[in-house]
């Protein structure tokens, strides 16, 4: 009996020139390689700066962050100012479908990678340039980091609107990066599917400040949609400083009674109807207008049992609820464990590792089980030799 060959990889025979360092450009290849796309990760001598956050059990640049982002991905570290090295890339971008990094406009024409200088080489390219600012715009030549684009794009005001203490503040986590690099994976496929209808490759820019701002002004753009404004920007609810995970006799809670239904449930579930019964919430009009009254007053029930007893009495009466977790205990979570998000495997240099797996689910698709993060420059001697190029160490070596 024959073994069924495997499923082809869903983006199987796209191959990615990917200069991209940190986490925008990375999490989007990342995205592409789970996917099933060949990513070559092309890194700089001292490799790619997301190597030193965090500490590597065993190798130096061997971060845990660099695991989570670089899976599946092959690493080479040619020297791009020598002859062969430029021979190397050259080949690369030759048999490549993608090409994409975050490199400033001015610096990637110096080292003669601007889109005209790779479509020159592969005409039907899709070149991916992950930018700060639309190139179009008085920012385009400004440096950008997470911190920059939170502080341009307006999250950095937003909790000073919930409790009123004025000290903008970031969100702690890379939001603007991974924002981006979501709006860059998408932008990759449309352009690869254009290309396939029309065989036109094209130059896609994708900016930081502006993926971030489109994002923030989804929802708190508000009544200044309206020309001219209706009222002011920002979304009430999100900015109700009533509105935060609660306190229970032993922890913390979220509920989200969004409909007017589900408060009318809540109270009556808490046993205590008669915070409805004022003139002020009399009927939901009333409520609408004055919810933050009913956050405070779920606010001062909530203590009167612990959280596990509230999810049941509130999961019985269909009201949203959830413990507040700790991020650091999201591994331990059932929820997590049954989707199989995670996975232990073990590393051939750094030991065994916890794994973050896609948390998208297909039908028709199982994502193969990807090559382990490369040491800096692991694949490049393996991948020159592929495209027919002897590199300058190896003619030493063999002479």
């Amino acid at each position: 009996m024959t073994t069924p060959s495997p499923a082809p990889r869903m983006l199987e025979g796209l191959r990615i020139v990917d200069l991209t360092t940190v986490i925008f450009g990375p999490y989007c290849t990342q995205i592409l390689a789970d996917l099933g796309a060949e990513v070559v990760k092309v890194e700089p001598p001292e490799g790619d700066s997301i190597r030193i956050i965090g500490t590597p059990p065993v190798t130096p640049l061997m971060s845990p962050v660099h695991l989570r982002l670089n899976r599946g991905k092959r690493s080479v570290d040619w020297d791009l100012k020598s002859e062969d090295g430029r021979a190397a890339m050259r080949r690369l971008i030759e048999t490549s479908d993608i090409f994409i990094h975050n490199v400033r406009s001015d610096a990637i024409a110096r080292a003669g990678l601007s889109y005209d200088d790779v479509r020159a080489i592969r005409p039907d390219i899709v070149y991916v340039h992950c930018t700060g600012f639309d190139q179009r715009g008085p920012y385009a030549a400004l440096q950008a980091y997470d911190d920059i684009i939170q502080a341009a794009s307006g999250i950095a005001s937003l909790p000073p609107k919930v409790d009123g203490n004025p000290q903008p503040r970031y969100v702690p986590m890379t939001m603007a990066d991974k924002v981006s690099g979501l709006h860059a994976a998408y932008a990759v496929l449309a352009a690869v599917v254009h290309r396939l209808r029309t065989g036109e490759g094209q130059q896609v820019e994708v900016p930081m400040f502006e993926a971030l701002a489109s994002f923030n002004l989804v929802e708190h753009l508000c009544d200044k949609t309206f020309v001219p404004p209706t009222g002011p920007a920002l979304y009430p609810r999100q900015i109700d400083p009533m509105r935060q995970p609660m306190r229970t006799r032993d922890g913390y809670i979220a509920i989200a009674p969004y409909l007017d239904d589900r408060w009318l449930r809540f109270f009556e579930a808490a046993g205590h109807p008669e915070v409805l019964q004022v003139p002020e919430l009399a009927d939901k009009a009333l409520r609408r207008k004055h919810m933050s009254r009913m956050y405070e007053a779920a606010a001062a029930i909530l203590p009167e049992r612990t959280t596990a007893e509230w999810l049941d009495v509130l999961k019985k009466a269909n009201v949203p609820a959830m413990r507040v977790n700790d991020i650091a205990e999201l591994p331990d979570d059932p929820q997590l464990q049954a989707a199989g998000l995670f996975r232990q495997r073990t590393h051939p240099t750094e030991g065994a590792y916890l794994e973050v797996r896609p948390p998208v689910r297909f039908s028709g698709y199982d994502y193969a089980d990807l090559s382990h993060a490369a040491t800096p420059g692991q694949h490049s001697a393996e991948v020159a030799r592929e495209l027919g190029v002897t590199l300058m160490n190896e003619r030493k070596n063999a002479a």
